[in-house]
């Protein structure tokens, strides 16, 4: 008689236990699917929606009906009532509005008057493109701000020079947000720039974030640049982020928009 081997029994029925939880996995799994994978550096997509996107928007001329031309996203404030484009957007801002989420012709958060615009001394005197970023602030729509409906970016400045960005905006011939994700380079000590195609014309103001924080806008050197594979934003430095405080500061001043001349 061969004498028993112990924790024989005891490993079988620990094995089928393993088979069974392995195939009640697969069996689970079937059916789920895979994450979406985030697309290669450097490719431009159509922005997901939800929470990110619908804090970016269009600028448009006067309502839906009259085309959008420019992009923003909404700016933590005290206010809670800011956002933040490229100055050159702003040049002649009495009918400008904003449409936060915009997608297919639709205002799912509804459309919001321009009450007030700052730029620096630097473009408003001499269309500086290191000063080529602004900030709006916004009338209430039914009561509310416009952060408290979709929320707000932290800004953010001093940024290393090969950090990545991803960038949202709306080329005027587009019905839906554009997405980008690639690491940037200084093009010069006030101006960076990244390698993202199809940001055509319409995507001026587009905020480029950094961890989830507006780190810049496309504009700057040559209004953004002048081929939609390479844009450019002013580096946000001392200069803009005095102007953010001085936007965001509750009580502030709010110069009502002017026509540019």
């Amino acid at each position: 008689m061969f004498p028993r081997q112990a924790g024989r029994p005891r490993a079988r029925r620990a094995s089928r236990i393993l088979l069974a939880l392995s195939a009640m996995a697969a069996l689970l799994g079937v059916d789920v699917p895979d994450p979406p994978a985030a697309p290669p550096l450097g490719f431009t997509v159509t922005a997901r929606a939800g929470a990110v996107a619908d804090r970016v928007g269009a600028l448009f001329a006067g309502g839906l009906d009259g085309g959008h031309f420019c992009t923003a996203a909404v700016v933590r404030s005290e206010g809670r009532d800011l956002i933040a484009t490229a100055a050159h957007c702003l040049d002649d801002p009495d009918t400008a509005v904003f449409v936060p989420g915009y997608r297919d012709g639709g205002a799912p958060y509804g459309v919001w008057r321009l009450t007030g615009v700052y730029v620096a001394p630097g473009w408003r005197d001499g269309k500086d493109p290191d000063a080529d970023i602004a900030f709006a602030t916004l009338a209430p729509l039914d009561g509310a701000r416009v952060e408290d409906v979709v929320g707000g970016f932290a800004v953010a400045g001093q940024q290393p020079d090969d950090v990545p960005v991803t960038i949202l905006g709306y080329p005027s011939t587009r019905e839906t947000p554009l997405s980008c994700t690639n690491s940037t380079e200084l093009f010069s000590p006030t101006q960076r720039r990244v390698d993202c195609p199809d940001l055509s014309g319409g995507t001026s103001g587009s905020p480029w974030l950094v961890d989830g924080e507006l780190a810049g806008v496309l504009g700057g050197y040559e209004g953004g640049g002048t081929v939609p594979e390479v844009s450019y934003s002013a580096v946000i430095g001392e200069r803009a982020l005095a102007l953010y405080r001085e936007a965001s500061a509750p009580g502030a001043f709010a110069p009502a928009p002017r026509s540019a001349g």
